[in-house]
């Protein structure tokens, strides 16, 4: 079973997000609230598994292969 990643929903601005992992099953629907606390939660979308094959991993993407300027990750 996967394990993902949820925050808890700030509802004030003095709150901070708390992260917890939790193991679960692809086919149960995300949490909508902290198990323990009841705080309202959202799923952290994170990184997986990824194959690449020859240099596609190592090869800088050109001509549009950027986000733009909002991620700032523009070559």
């Amino acid at each position: 079973m996967p394990v993902y990643v949820y925050e808890t929903i700030p509802q004030s601005n003095a709150d901070f997000p708390q992260t917890f992992e939790l193991r679960q099953s692809m086919s149960e629907p995300c949490l909508t609230a902290h198990p323990d606390t009841g705080a309202p939660v959202r799923r952290v979308l994170s990184g997986g598994l990824a194959t690449f094959s020859g240099t596609a991993a190592t090869t800088p993407m050109r001509g549009g292969g950027s986000c733009g300027s909002r991620c700032g990750c523009a070559s």
